[in-house]
């Protein structure tokens, strides 16, 4: 490149523009252009790894994961023992995330229909699907149920405003389809982070991590504590294949979704680790509390407590978000109506439902789905990856 300078500068300095300085200089240009070119795809590529990450997160985290109370379930009841638990979590979000949305682009699986008829068969493939469908539409509903609630309890707003700005915001998100689920991940999660990292100051150190009360200790002696990350993540993946199959189906570099799938593992590891760090530490008197997660920050101020608000609407967002699309993706697989036609429905549908409440057959529900969700989680383990 010095060289390419010196030559220019000779070719000035003599006034005498030979051909070969005129080849000389516009080999620099095009060493420059090629140069920037390289910078411009390095940019969209970590854009996209950020986006994939960003999503990731956005679509497991949800109004359990916000208020503290599934983390507390699964994880902060076992004290010491539960960060291994999360740990555990954390490297098969990273390990089967990634295999799965791998998997999702070798198949070329449009939605989470294709790659469970892939992995069940056609019988068993069926049934997974209208299961995951029922469990869907009523996670949404249930969502949508609980933005009106955010607003009427937390705001002295309408119940009804809360849930109809919500069908709004998810509609209008899901005009632009998938880009329009990368981008409102790409908005919420970086405050879901910025959230945790504010918790990590006050309340992450060792003692809060592992202090192990006796009240925890009783609840080691059945080994609960060794299953309960294996159903945290299955339960998880069950409804994540709705976003996760189509995100990896449509990204061509597969190291993006690699790096993608590495940094959103660590990002949900990091975010179950401050919770219950900060849930331990005020252990047993935070478990008298429904969300757990409002106790943590009740002496940090109304700001912060804003912020959570903020926070846990977000996260029930991207979850309704998520869900709404993987569900449109299903139904146009079978039958390709307008996405808008399908999105619209789907909405208004999950806006009766939210009205009357879809909380006791979802709970029924919600076994039979762990059980389908352990089920995948194993077929992903050992399944191999078709080759490219």
């Amino acid at each position: 490149m010095e060289e390419s300078w010196q030559n220019i500068e000779e070719c000035d300095a003599v006034m005498g523009h030979t051909y070969g300085c005129a080849d000389t200089g516009h080999q620099v240009v095009q060493m420059h252009s090629m140069a920037w070119e390289e910078v411009r795809m390095l940019t969209g590529k970590t854009k996209a790894i950020i986006q994939v990450a960003a999503t990731y997160i956005g679509t497991v985290v949800g109004a359990g994961f916000a208020s503290g109370l599934s983390i507390m379930q699964f994880f902060t009841i076992y004290g010491g023992f539960g960060v291994i638990g999360m740990l555990i979590s954390t490297a098969l979000f990273i390990w089967i995330g990634t295999k799965m949305m791998l998997l999702a682009r070798r198949i070329r699986a449009y939605s989470y229909q294709e790659l469970n008829m892939y992995l069940f068969g056609p019988v068993i493939g069926r049934a997974a699907n209208a299961l995951s469908f029922i469990v869907l539409f009523g996670v949404t509903s249930v969502m949508l149920s609980g933005t009106g609630s955010i607003f009427e309890e937390r705001f002295g707003l309408p119940f009804q405003l809360g849930i109809l700005l919500s069908v709004f915001l998810t509609y209008l998100v899901m005009t632009k389809n998938l880009d329009g689920v990368l981008a409102v991940n790409v908005i919420v999660v970086p405050m879901m982070l910025f959230f945790s990292m504010i918790i990590s100051v006050v309340y992450l150190d060792m003692n809060g991590l592992l202090q192990t009360l006796a009240i925890q200790q009783q609840q080691l002696n059945d080994w609960q504590w060794m299953i309960s990350p294996f159903a945290y993540t299955a339960l998880n993946f069950a409804t994540l294949q709705a976003v996760l199959v189509p995100l990896g189906s449509e990204i061509e570099d597969e190291s993006v979704l690699r790096w993608g799938g590495l940094l959103g593992g660590i990002g949900l590891g990091f975010m179950l680790l401050t919770s219950h760090a900060a849930m331990n530490s005020l252990m047993p008197v935070i478990l008298l509390f429904d969300i757990p997660m409002a106790e943590v920050i009740a002496d940090f101020g109304w700001l912060m407590q804003v912020l959570f608000l903020v926070v846990v609407y977000g996260e029930i967002f991207t979850t309704l978000v998520g869900n709404v699309f993987g569900m449109s993706r299903q139904i146009h697989s079978i039958r390709p109506l307008p996405h808008n036609v399908i999105a619209v429905t789907l909405l208004f549908a999950c806006f009766l439902i939210s009205q009357f409440g879809f909380a006791p057959l979802l709970s029924s529900l919600y076994d039979i789905f762990g059980y389908m969700g352990l089920f995948l989680l194993v077929i992903l383990m050992v399944k191999r990856l078709p080759q490219t």
